[in-house]
């Protein structure tokens, strides 16, 4: 049944609007939710008859003094007590998303593929009975007709990746991550259902799982294997005809090709990244890839480029959010925008000025996105030290050494230690030596 009272207390603002202010009271509490139009309209139509704990908690501070009943839902244990699933009956993504993390964090690849495809698992089943569908890869001419919930699956899987990302980094992730990559895809290859809604939603998913599982890749420095993950989420783009996929595909690669010394590749990438969203109704999609193509030129050298680059995309920043901007870019704040623009003056060697936009980019950083908030610091201590200003570039790296006890990303990890060799010249200073021998320390035990 349709959930009236939970659509009442939307009111005036579209799914999108009230999505967002989903989000930021997530963020109030201490929470993450990936919510988005489409979970509010699930939640409407009555497919979500419980939310799961965090949503509950987000749901019950938005509306102080109401209960779960007052906002249209189902009691917990009448939409739980089913006693136990057995390997056919799919789990609830949107309900069981706990399950999924702890599975992502402490499990094997293929309960992992179970937990994240809506596969049940029944108690004491080996691990080669959980995931019947990671199967289907090597076996040519199995078909299989996909539904909700197997492609609402495909598209939790998606968010869970992005939100443990957001915490924890890539490194601890990025194998897990494969098997239901591989099994999304053997879905796609082994579905009846060729055209329509669902196999759009099949192709964007598969899609969008490649360039997440890339971006584990891309983060923790295996760059092959994540130019590999994101040309495939093109050729799915490509193949579905999925303007804002084919875009999201591009801005990433444009971020790999810059991040490894190809800056005229980045720039074709980001513009033939714009080409794409113009199909998308996103001013924010357009200025993300406008500051991808700004991040090309600069590694070119090319100054006056640049500025006219990031000029174009602040303007489109400017311009707001949109019902149409991709789910993804939920990270695309002032935050990202002030840490682009930093890395851009980076590359053209304009130290103090890349450590105005990256102190302003830490300070604007919501400390839940950990791993950005690492990412950005550890740019801001690099632009210190380069501009002359070791003591604070040695203060700030110790604020980065106490985010990686949280945080696995290489790719801050290499920052840092590009930061500790400018510092060398200065290890005799009493504010600078600490740091260098934690680092050092730091990095022998982690070896």
């Amino acid at each position: 049944m349709p959930n009236n009272d939970f659509r009442r207390l939307r009111g005036s603002r579209s799914p999108a609007e009230f999505a967002a202010a989903v989000r930021r009271a997530a963020r109030e509490i201490g929470e993450q939710v990936a919510c988005d139009a489409r979970y509010i309209g699930r939640v409407e139509a009555g497919e979500i008859r419980c939310p799961n704990y965090a949503y509950e908690r987000v749901f019950l501070y938005m509306f102080p003094g109401l209960t779960l009943a007052d906002l249209g839902f189902s009691a917990r244990e009448t939409v739980r007590g089913r006693g136990a699933r057995t390997t056919t009956t799919p789990i609830h993504s949107d309900e069981e998303s706990d399950v999924l993390r702890r599975a992502f964090m402490t499990s094997g690849t293929a309960t992992m593929a179970a937990a994240s495809l809506g596969l049940g698992t029944a108690p004491g089943a080996s691990a080669t009975t959980r995931a019947p569908l990671a199967d289907l890869s090597g076996t040519p001419g199995t078909h299989r007709r996909v539904g909700e919930a197997e492609v609402s699956a495909v598209e939790d899987a998606v968010r869970q990746i992005r939100l443990l990302d957001d915490r924890h980094g890539a490194d601890g992730l990025y194998k897990r991550a494969g098997q239901p990559l591989r099994t999304a895809y053997a879905l796609l290859d082994a579905s009846t259902t060729s055209r329509g809604s669902m196999a759009d939603r099949l192709h964007t998913g598969a899609g969008e799982l490649a360039l997440s599982v890339g971006w584990l890749a891309h983060d923790s420095g295996r760059f092959d294997d994540a130019r590999s993950h994101y040309a495939e989420a093109l050729a799915t783009a490509r193949v579905a005809g999925d303007p804002a996929l084919e875009a999201h595909a591009f801005s990433n690669s444009a971020f790999l090709a810059r991040d490894t010394g190809r800056p005229r590749e980045a720039v074709r990438a980001a513009q033939a990244g714009q080409r794409a969203a113009r199909l998308v109704a996103s001013p924010r999609l357009l200025s993300l890839l406008t500051l991808r193509e700004a991040g090309g030129w600069a590694g070119l050298g090319d100054r006056s480029g640049c500025e006219q680059a990031l000029a174009r995309a602040k303007a489109l920043f400017e311009r707001g959010t949109e019902e149409a901007d991709p789910e993804w870019m939920s990270f695309f704040g002032e935050a990202e925008l002030e840490g682009l623009e930093a890395q851009c003056w980076s590359a053209l060697g304009d130290w103090a000025r890349a450590a105005r936009h990256a102190r302003r980019a830490a300070a604007l950083q919501d400390p839940h996105f950990t791993r950005n908030l690492a990412l950005y610091s550890a740019e801001l201590a690099d632009d210190l030290a380069r501009a002359g200003a070791p003591d604070e570039a040695a203060a700030v790296g110790e604020g980065v050494l106490d985010l990686l006890e949280e945080v696995q990303s290489s790719r801050v990890r290499t920052m840092l230690s590009e930061t500790t060799r400018v510092l060398l010249p200065h290890r005799r200073s009493p504010s600078v030596s600490p740091f260098l021998t934690r680092h050092a320390d730091t990095s022998r035990s982690s070896a």
